[in-house]
């Protein structure tokens, strides 16, 4: 706990300085590329856990070596456990590329970490799924910022010896109950470590207390928004850990006797992989989940190896590949046929018709999505849920 505040602390300090520097609808500074060159020999990746395979974990789910051999491009990968921590981590520099989903992406761009994307130098760019093409989260002024990734839904991960059937809402993690085996779900639940959580307590009282008046989660005014802190203060009294490492988190459900949690497919298909008795769902409420994007810090010191990486992202095998381990769906709909590993039912099973149901991860701002300007900034996010975890 001492641990999760302190690494919350830092990062207050970080995103305050950032949001100072997000002042409005900017952009990542200098013209983008003319012409890729020669390769540097190396490119650096921050990325989610899963995302960046080269076969270490199971030798059939590997799309780094190929492009290494292609392109004499090296690459290295700094995982990153939260979208802050990605953030922090693109303003201190050094890295290529980074894996951004949405409540970290328009920070990236407003802030000046991030640069224009030349499509013209990504052929691939016209096969990706047009839902995805122009989105708000990697798309300003209609110029783009990066490259679409992966998607998919914030899922409600769960013991099927607690749970002979599916749990069908949020509830599981949020009031204290007896769960089906007759004992307490205290203890043995488990929540996000990042202020974005605060978005899925909204979506569960959106659709429990409609007398709140919430319409997006993400947008919440004063009144909603203190709400939701009160809930989340409850549901503080049941937490076993808020989980910001995947693999930790893997090990609670095996281990550490937690029985249901919000979580991500990866988790869900690792575990069961091995074996485990767990299953997912999204419940009656809902889910929020992430659309990710493959951006370029503006100082990137490999660009040419960065932009060989941005096309290669984008191949149906990779994507394919990745949403058969991850559990996502490609942001290249081609990947959805002929995979071996994906099947021709994954994204269907993924999520794939879901997409307008999911409230996609952004970072609230003071002035709304609708610029209506009476909404709780991603700052008092921040230093709410850092008393949450706290016990204050």
């Amino acid at each position: 706990m001492k641990a999760s505040l302190f690494y919350f602390i830092v990062l207050t300090t970080i995103v305050s300085l950032l949001l100072a520097a997000c002042g409005g609808a900017g952009g990542g500074s200098g013209a983008p590329m003319k012409a890729i060159g020669e390769g540097e020999g190396e490119v650096s990746i921050i990325a989610w856990a899963g995302y960046i395979e080269r076969g270490e974990t199971d030798p059939a789910y590997d799309w780094v070596t190929e492009f290494e051999a292609q392109t004499n491009c090296k690459v290295s990968v700094k995982t990153a456990a939260t979208s802050d921590e990605m953030v922090s981590l693109m303003n201190e520099g050094g890295f290529d590329l980074v894996t951004a989903s949405g409540d970290a992406s328009n920070r990236l761009i407003a802030g000046g970490k991030v640069q224009e994307i030349n499509l013209d130098l990504i052929p691939s760019w016209k096969t990706v799924d047009e839902r995805l093409q122009n989105a708000p989260w990697h798309t300003v002024n209609g110029k783009h910022y990066g490259v679409p990734y992966q998607w998919g839904p914030n899922v409600l991960m769960y013991n099927t010896e607690v749970f002979p059937e599916a749990p069908t809402s949020w509830d599981v993690t949020f009031e204290e109950m007896t769960l089906p085996d007759g004992k307490s779900n205290k203890g043995r639940v488990q929540a996000f470590d990042g202020p974005i959580f605060i978005a899925d307590a909204a979506l569960y009282l959106k659709y429990h207390h409609p007398e709140l008046g919430i319409d997006n989660p993400y947008d919440l005014d004063q009144k909603q928004f203190d709400q939701v802190i009160e809930l989340l203060r409850r549901q503080r009294t049941l937490i076993n850990r808020y989980w910001h490492d995947a693999f930790v988190q893997m090990d609670d459900f095996k281990n550490e006797g937690v029985v249901v949690s919000g979580s991500w497919p990866f988790q869900v298909n690792l575990l069961q992989l091995e074996g485990a008795p767990i299953a997912s769902v999204i419940p009656v409420e809902g889910a929020t989940g992430w659309a990710d994007t493959t951006m370029m810090h503006v100082n990137a010191p490999h660009p040419n190896c960065a932009y060989k990486w941005l096309e290669w992202s984008l191949n149906p095998k990779l994507q394919g590949d990745l949403a058969a381990w991850f559990g996502s769906v490609p942001a290249v709909p081609a990947a959805c046929k002929g995979n071996e590993l994906l099947t021709d039912e994954g994204c269907a099973t993924n999520g794939y018709n879901d997409f307008d149901k999911i409230w996609f991860w952004r970072t609230p701002t003071a002035e709304c999505s609708d610029g209506a300007g009476n909404c709780v900034p991603y700052s008092e996010w921040v230093n709410a849920y850092i008393a949450v975890i706290g016990g204050q």
